[in-house]
């Protein structure tokens, strides 16, 4: 009779909720950011730290296939508070993984690493490039009741390697924003 329950009690625990690794969670939201960025240039060709930080808009894009292959899309236009018309542009792809470990009612850590080009104008409109792009940041995600998805904070460190005569560019800068889950739960 014992073993009957033994039995019997190990077929009930193996009808609970599957492993999360295994669960499909398919979805893609799409949204809007506000940066400010240190563009890490003031002028003369020279990387070095500016006067001002740029502002501006931003939009990304996420595609979640499973709860570890997960896909990041952004653009960003720095264009305001421009020391001397100097302002960047970014496009980045990347992997994004949340760390589910360290969540917190509704909020989630992440961490990516993306990659893709930046343009950038120099001082007074004397000439543009553009720049291979990598980009190493984390922030936080919230998840509404709803289909909403607020990001209080994003953090990104940038490396333009071979910049320009050989340099290498180092901007870094804050982002928030919100968006909406168009597909899955």
């Amino acid at each position: 009779m014992l073993l009957f329950f033994l039995v019997s009690g190990v077929n009930c625990a193996h009808a609970q909720v599957p492993a999360p690794i295994k669960q499909r969670t398919f979805s893609l939201t799409a949204g809007g950011l506000g940066s400010v960025f240190q563009p890490d240039y003031a002028g003369g060709g020279v990387p070095g730290a500016s006067p001002t930080d740029l502002a501006g808009p931003g939009a990304f894009v996420d595609l979640h296939f499973t709860n570890w292959i997960q896909i990041e899309a952004e653009g960003r236009w720095l264009r305001f508070n421009q020391y001397h018309n100097i302002n960047e542009d970014n496009y980045l792809i990347g992997y994004r993984h949340p760390i589910r470990a360290l969540r917190f009612w509704n909020i989630t850590p992440y961490g990516k690493i993306l990659v893709g080009f930046a343009r950038m104008n120099f001082e007074y409109n004397t000439a543009y490039g553009r720049f291979a792009d990598i980009a190493y940041g984390g922030g936080l995600e919230m998840h509404t009741k709803g289909r909403f998805v607020i990001r209080p904070v994003d953090f990104e460190y940038q490396q333009w390697p071979n910049w320009f005569n050989g340099g290498t560019l180092h901007p870094y800068g804050f982002s928030f924003g919100i968006g909406y889950r168009i597909l899955g739960r």
